[in-house]
């Protein structure tokens, strides 16, 4: 009898910590983040920040995906010449380039200077 009670503990427990494990893994995140909600994230920050607030308006820039990999998405923010901003309309120069991690969400910024990706950080202006 002392072995069954024994074995049933040993069960009862394996599957409380199945079940505990199961509701952790569910609580996560749905998994990495698609270019869609990476580009979203991007833009809600960026805005959020203040970025480009004295700089350019956002009806006169264009993000554009350049490279995707499992770890992250590269974008370019580009200068977009439509009738209402100016500019050549054959042309469509960079701004800033960020990277966007699938799995944290953390953004990094380009720094042709030093030519390495920073921490993104709002408070550092180009």
């Amino acid at each position: 009898m002392n072995s069954v009670l024994r074995r049933t503990m040993v069960i009862a427990s394996m599957i409380s910590l199945i079940s505990v494990l199961t509701a952790r893994a569910g609580s996560k995140s749905s998994g990495p983040l698609t270019e869609d909600a990476a580009l979203n994230l991007l833009l809600h920050t960026v805005k959020h920040d203040n970025v480009y607030a004295k700089r350019i308006s956002f009806d006169c820039v264009s993000f554009e995906t350049e490279e995707t990999t499992r770890t992250y998405f590269e974008v370019a923010l580009r200068e977009n010449h439509k009738a209402k901003c100016g500019g050549d309309p054959d042309t469509s120069p960079v701004i800033d380039r960020y990277r966007v991690n699938r799995a944290s969400g953390k953004i990094e910024r380009y720094d042709p200077t030093t030519d390495s990706w920073q921490h993104y950080d709002p408070g550092i202006r180009r």
